[in-house]
């Protein structure tokens, strides 16, 4: 499809895995995407995500004050 890019074609532009670009679409972090069946067709002209910081499950964000120990 003109316009449009496979996932294994969006992992090589961005130097990230396969799962990873389908994770990403299946989250709706990559906007305008489409999908057929399981497929996903993403624009040519769409930058890789960014991420976001989250912390573990399970685990406490740091704080300033227990640097202090």
């Amino acid at each position: 499809m003109n316009g449009y890019i496979s996932v294994r074609e969006a992992a090589a532009l961005w130097d990230i895995s396969e799962r990873q670009v389908q994770k990403l679409c299946k989250e709706g972090r990559i906007p305008n995407i489409i999908q057929f069946s399981k497929t996903w067709a993403i624009p040519d002209d769409t930058q890789k995500p960014t991420r976001t910081a989250k912390t573990k499950p399970g685990r406490k964000p740091k704080t300033a004050a227990s640097n202090d120990l």
